[in-house]
């Protein structure tokens, strides 16, 4: 699984945990079955916990939640997307410089 997805699935838990898996996926972009698999990653890695609402009567809600290893992988995570963003970011301004001085 990508850092970037990893991201930003962790991300969106720790917002709002009791978010379902279609308004994660319609949140982030990526397909019904895509954000399954990734989320069923992060819980078989132990950072996301599920917890379903025992008194609510619709079963299907369910509530994840960031583990303590999940709140210390999203730190990892979160550096490791900024700078992959922060070199994508260098390389554009180079390009854009670049097409400037042709330009003149």
């Amino acid at each position: 699984m990508k850092d970037e997805i990893t991201y930003k699935l962790l991300k969106s838990i720790e917002e709002n945990s009791s978010q379902s898996q279609r308004e994660l996926s319609k949140s982030m972009g990526v397909s019904l079955g895509k954000l399954n698999y990734c989320l069923k990653a992060l819980i078989d890695k132990g950072w996301v916990k599920v917890n379903n609402f025992r008194r609510n009567p619709n079963k299907a809600d369910y509530l994840y939640l960031l583990t303590p290893e999940g709140v210390e992988e999203k730190g990892r995570v979160t550096v490791s997307f900024l700078q992959r963003k922060m070199a994508e970011y260098e390389q554009v301004k180079a390009e854009i410089a670049q097409l400037q001085k042709e330009t003149r």
